[in-house]
C-alpha cells in the first residue's frame, strides 16, 4: 500500500560490531579481555591508573581556541536561514549554549588524559539527552535518547559532559553551590556503583538490563520523586501518534496534511519555506522522486517484518521540522503515514553529520553517518525504536529514520526542586553506566579503574565547576559576537513574526 515503490538504492552494510571496532590499542585490549580471567581484567583496569591518575580528571583541557570560529565551522552546510535561529536558541542561557556547543567540549577534552578504554559513546550525554520512551513491547523505559554525536571515544568524555551539564544547569537555576556539588557527586557515585554491579554481570545479563519506570519508582528516595515519576508515566501514555495527529495535521478530502507553524514546522515547497529557492524544493515532482528513492534505501536497512509493517501505510504528507538546539539548521523531515483504518505513523527523517567526537578522537566505524547513528543507538540503548534505519538522501546528505515521538518524554529540569534534581542525577548516572557497560563489554576494567573510593567522583565534581566557568566565558564571547553582529541570532518568536499577516 505504501506509495513509494521506486527501484532500490544500494545499501551500505554494517553492524554494531563494526562500530564497536576501535583503534588498534583498544581492539587489542578487547581481544585480551576475551581470554583473560576476571582477576587479570581487574588488574588491567587498576593498572590504567598509572598513566591516567583519577585525580587528573579535574583538568578541563585545552581551551585556547576561538569558540565563535568553532561554532561557525559546526554550522557550515546547515540551512542558511536557520543558523540565526540556532544561535538564538543557544543565546537564551549558558545552559542552552552548552547544549548547542558540543564541539567546544570535544575540542577541550581531546587534550586531556584518559584510561585508554574507548568504544562507541553517546558523545553528547548532557542531562537533557536522557528521557523516557516506549520499547517495541510498549514498556516505558529511561535511557539515553540522542545519538547524533555517537562515535568511538573515551568513556570519560560522556561522564564529563554529564557532570558539567548538572553544574551549568544548577547555576542557571540558582541552586546553591553546595547543593550542586552534592548533585554532581551523586551522579558520579551512582555511575561508579552501577558499574561495579555490572562488572559482575554476564554479557547476556548486560544486554537484557533495562531501566524501567517501575524500577525508578522502587529506588526513588522521596514520595515527591515517586509522584513525579508516576506523572511522567501518565504524560507519556498520552504522547501517541494518534494524539499528535489532531494537533499537527488537518483532514481535507480524505487526506491528512501537516499544518505549517514556521519556523518550527513548514512545508519545504510551500510559501513558508525557509530552505531557499536554490534547493529546488519548488520542483515537487523532482524532489518526490529523490525522496522516494531515499525511502526505498531506508527500507532495505530494516528487517523484513518491519518492511511488511510499513507496507501497510500510505504517505500523506511531508514537512520540514526544526528540532532541538544543537541540531537546528540540519535537514529534518517529518513523514505522516496513515494505514487503512485511518491510524497515523509519524516518522522523523533526520540528517546525520560527522560527529564532533570523531573530529577529535580517531576510531573506526561506519562511513555512512546515518548508519553510525543507528548502530550506535542500538548498541548503547537497552531497547531501540522499531523503525530505526538509514539512507542516502538528496544532495548527498545522509539521514537516519526514527519515530517522531511514541511516548517520548523529557525532564522539565528547570521546574525541579533541588531534591528532585539530585534524584534525576542519580537516574542519569545509572542509565549512563548501563549504556557504557553494554556497549563496551568492559565493565570489569572500568569498575576496577574507578575503584570504591571517592577520587574519581571528587575529580569530576571539580571538573564540573571548572567547566561551568569555562562555559560561562565562552557564552560571554558568543553573546558579544551576537550583539556586535559578528553572529546573527534570532529567536523563534522573531522568526515566527515574519510569517504573520
Amino acid at each position: 500500500m505504501l506509495m513509494w515503490a521506486w527501484p532500490q538504492t544500494p545499501v551500505l552494510r554494517g553492524s554494531v560490531a563494526q562500530l564497536a571496532r576501535q583503534s588498534n590499542d583498544s581492539e587489542k585490549g578487547r581481544k585480551m579481555a576475551e581470554t583473560q580471567t576476571l582477576a587479570e581484567r581487574q588488574a588491567a583496569g587498576r593498572h590504567a591508573r598509572v598513566h591516567a591518575k583519577r585525580s587528573l580528571h579535574a583538568a578541563i583541557g585545552d581551551t585556547d581556541r576561538d569558540p565563535v570560529q568553532l561554532l561557525r565551522e559546526n554550522s557550515a552546510g546547515r540551512v542558511e536561514a536557520l543558523v540565526p535561529l540556532r544561535y538564538g536558541r543557544m543565546s537564551v542561557s549558558p545552559f542552552t549554549f552548552y547544549r548547542g556547543s558540543a564541539i567546544l567540549q570535544a575540542h577541550d577534552l581531546s587534550s586531556t588524559m584518559h584510561s585508554g578504554i574507548a568504544f562507541p559513546i553517546c558523545g553528547d550525554a548532557h542531562l537533557m539527552n536522557f528521557g523516557g520512551f516506549a520499547t517495541p513491547e510498549r514498556q516505558l523505559v529511561f535511557d539515553l535518547n540522542d545519538f547524533d554525536e555517537v562515535a568511538c571515544g573515551p568513556w570519560e568524555w560522556d561522564v564529563k559532559r554529564l557532570a558539567a551539564s548538572f553544574a551549568i544547569a544548577g547555576e542557571h537555576m540558582g541552586v546553591h553551590h553546595d547543593s550542586i556539588e552534592d548533585i554532581v557527586s551523586t551522579a558520579m557515585h551512582e555511575y561508579r556503583d552501577r558499574m561495579s554491579r555490572y562488572a559482575e554481570c554476564s554479557a547476556l545479563e548486560l544486554w537484557h538490563e533495562i531501566v524501567t519506570f517501575e524500577r525508578m519508582i522502587e529506588v526513588a528516595a522521596t514520595a515527591e520523586g515517586r509522584q513525579l515519576i508516576n506523572r511522567a508515566m501518565e504524560k507519556a501514555a498520552g504522547r501517541t501518534h494518534e494524539n499528535m495527529l489532531g494537533k499537527m495535521a488537518v483532514l481535507t478530502d480524505g487526506r491528512w496534511s501537516i499544518q505549517d507553524a514556521p519556523p518550527a514546522m513548514f512545508h519545504p515547497s510551500g510559501p513558508n519555506s525557509l530552505l531557499g529557492k536554490d534547493r529546488k524544493w519548488s520542483d515537487t515532482d523532482e524532489w518526490k522522486g529523490k525522496l522516494a528513492h531515499a525511502f526505498d534505501g531506508y527500507l532495505q536497512t530494516l528487517s523484513s517484518e518491519r518492511r511488511e509493517l510499513l507496507a501497510q501505510f500510505e504517505l500523506h504528507d511531508i514537512a520540514f521540522k526544526v528540532v532541538g538546539v544543537g541540531s537546528v539548521g540540519t535537514f529534518c523531515l517529518v513523514l505522516l503515514l496513515v494505514d487503512s483504518h485511518g491510524k497515523p505513523l509519524f516518522l522523523q527523517v533526520k540528517e546525520a553529520r560527522a560527529s564532533v567526537i570523531s573530529r577529535y578522537f580517531k576510531g573506526a566505524g561506519p562511513t555512512h553517518q546515518g548508519e553510525r547513528v543507528v548502530t550506535g543507538q542500538r548498541l548503547l540503548q537497552a531497547a531501540s525504536d522499531s523503525f530505526l534505519g538509514w539512507t542516502m538522501g538528496p544532495a548527498g546528505r545522509q539521514f537516519y529514520f526514527r519515530q517522531l515521538r511514541d511516548m517520548k518524554i523529557s525532564a522539565e529540569v528547570e521546574r525541579m526542586s533541588t531534591t528532585i534534581l539530585q534524584g534525576y542525577a542519580r537516574i542519569c548516572g545509572w542509565a549512563l553506566a548501563r549504556a557504557h557497560a553494554k556497549a563496551s563489554g568492559r565493565a570489569v576494567e572500568i569498575s576496577a579503574y574507578l575503584g570504591n573510593g571517592n577520587r574519581f567522583a571528587d575529580a569530576l565534581t571539580q571538573y564540573a565547576f571548572a567547566y561551568a566557568l569555562q562555559n560561562q566565558k565562552d557564552y560571554d564571547i558568543f553573546m558579544r559576537a551576537c550583539r556586535s553582529g559578528k553572529l546573527e541570532a534570532r529567536s523563534d518568536e522573531d522568526m515566527a513574526a515574519d510569517f504573520r499577516v
